[in-house]
């Protein structure tokens, strides 16, 4: 099965559009866990149990775990998803970026060592550090093309004066992922929920390929918004939510509350369907 079969599964499964973003900070974990990296797994565990059936995808983010040397936890985390809710793709956000045998070897990172079904890269170094990755038949890629913070104006929103058409950065790199980058079909692009139009411009540029949009939550982006603006039958929508819904609560009931927070932003999520 391919990450947009199972990103289709998952989504049908649990009606759903939310990502729940894994970024495990122990200065934040509850009670006597707090500030314990030994914890990282067990954590993440509870979070993934508690929404494994609201989930579209969940996005554990690297460097939250290399941070604390707890790579081997994040094995541990991907092992338990793979038990708990083997029908939910599994995002590694790494945001990497290289070429040559470099990229190689963060391919082999992505999916042998960790399993991911699917990506973060920067399109920065141009298609030969993204090659590398779509030559795992059925694995998922995506691509940063208008993140949320604001740095991201400084290169992104730039005119491309030798291109055909003039494009923005961003919009000349929806363009290569809809059409000649993408050569698995398994790619996808990274657009930041604070800037809903700017969703709209890259949807309509690549209407068939999934968007992953951080930034609903913790980061200020407006849900209904979201999917209004990138929301189509026939390109994936994958919303995600990280700090919002692990850190819900600082008590023994943080589970039970990232649950109730990611199913209102799944039930927002998916209302936005019909207005």
């Amino acid at each position: 099965m391919t990450f947009l079969d199972m990103l289709h599964t998952a989504g049908q499964r649990n009606a759903s559009m939310l990502c729940v973003g894994l970024d495990p900070d122990p200065a934040r974990f509850p009670g006597a866990w707090r500030g314990d990296a030994t914890k990282i797994a067990d954590f993440c565990a509870r979070i993934v149990e508690a929404t494994a059936d609201l989930a579209i995808a969940f996005k554990p983010q690297i460097a939250y775990f290399a941070a604390h040397r707890a790579e081997d936890q994040l094995e541990r985390i991907v092992a338990h998803i793979r038990r708990v809710a083997p029908h939910v793709p599994i995002i590694l956000d790494a945001k990497r970026g290289d070429i040559g045998s470099t990229a190689e070897q963060y391919a082999v990172e992505a999916f042998e060592r960790y399993q991911a079904d699917a990506v973060t890269l920067s399109p920065f170094m141009g298609f030969d550090s993204v090659q590398p990755y779509l030559k795992y038949p059925g694995k998922g890629a995506f691509l940063l093309c208008r993140t949320s913070n604001p740095g991201g104006d400084d290169l992104q929103n730039q005119r491309l004066a030798s291109v055909p058409g003039q494009p923005l950065l961003y919009e000349h790199i929806a363009q290569l992922a809809q059409g000649p980058w993408n050569l698995n079909g398994q790619l996808g692009l990274v657009v930041g929920a604070t800037y809903p139009e700017e969703i709209a411009r890259v949807r309509a540029l690549a209407p068939t390929v999934p968007l992953l949009v951080p930034g609903v939550g913790a980061q200020g982006g407006d849900a209904r918004a979201t999917v209004q603006a990138g929301w189509t039958a026939n390109g994936p929508l994958i919303v995600n939510s990280s700090r919002a819904i692990l850190y819900a609560s600082n008590g023994d009931d943080f589970a039970d509350a990232a649950r109730r927070v990611a199913l209102d932003t799944r039930d927002t999520l998916q209302a936005a369907i019909a207005r």
